[in-house]
This record gives C-alpha cells, sequence and structure tokens, in this order.
C-alpha cells in the first residue's frame, strides 16, 4: 500500500465528519450562551431596564428576550402564545415606559440590543437581495 492512502485510511473520513460536527456543536453553544449573556449585560448590567421605565429581568425573562429578539415571525409568535398563555402573571407589574436619557451608558446598551435583533432579519434580506439578482435578466 502506498504512503497516502496509509495517512487517508489513518485519518478516515468519519474522523473529518466528527471533527466538523464537534466545531458545529461547539459554535451552536457559543451562540446559545452569548446571546442571553449580551442581553443581560445590556438589559440589566448597563441598566437600560430602569433608563426606559422597565424592571430588570430574571434568568427565564433574558432567554426569551434574547429569542424574541433573534428567532423569526413564528417564533416571535410562540413567545408570546407562552407569555400570553401559560404565564400572564409575568404582566402583572406596571410602568411607566419613557425613552431614556441620551447618554453613552444607554447608546452601548440600544447597541448590543440592536446587535441580537439585527441577526436573523440580515439572513433574510441576504437571500432576497439574492434571489432579485438572479431573477432579473442581465441588461445588454
Amino acid at each position: 500500500m502506498s504512503q497516502p492512502h496509509v495517512v487517508l485510511r489513518a485519518l478516515g473520513i468519519g474522523a473529518l465528519v466528527a471533527g466538523g460536527i464537534a466545531i458545529a456543536v461547539v459554535v451552536l453553544i457559543f451562540v446559545i450562551l452569548i446571546g442571553p449573556l449580551i442581553f443581560w449585560l445590556a438589559w440589566n448590567v448597563l441598566d437600560f431596564a430602569s433608563a426606559v421605565g422597565l424592571p430588570e429581568l430574571g434568568f427565564w425573562g433574558i432567554i426569551l428576550a434574547t429569542l424574541f429578539l433573534v428567532v423569526g415571525w413564528f417564533g416571535k409568535v410562540t413567545i408570546t402564545a407562552i407569555v400570553f398563555l401559560i404565564e400572564p402573571s409575568w404582566f402583572s407589574g406596571s410602568a411607566e415606559v419613557h425613552w431614556p436619557e441620551p447618554t453613552f451608558r444607554n447608546f452601548v446598551a440600544v447597541a448590543l440590543l440592536a446587535l441580537l435583533a439585527s441577526r436573523p432579519h440580515a439572513h433574510a434580506h441576504a437571500r432576497r437581495i439574492k434571489r432579485k439578482t438572479a431573477a432579473t435578466p442581465p441588461v445588454v
């Protein structure tokens, strides 16, 4: 047997696939953890909640709010159904919402929340542009 075949057999395509799956799982876990961390940082640590007159959020509030910002329309409807139908007591508190003061701290908080909210829309917009350019005939 020649040398390249031994190396390829030793490494195997299974190891390549397993490595790719492992990297994908690590990236998925990182994204799942970093989204709520960014929301928590903007909402509770930078105190954007009190800047707009809303209460700080606990663990599940942060998870649902992050998911609400990140997922598409069907996910938003599902999260709204969970809150309205399953646990309506989350709306028992009162709040006086107002515009935040124009400080650098509030700007950073809004920028972090906008980063989370813009992610899925960027993918949808890119696909729509790609479809439009593929459907239009070239101008001669």
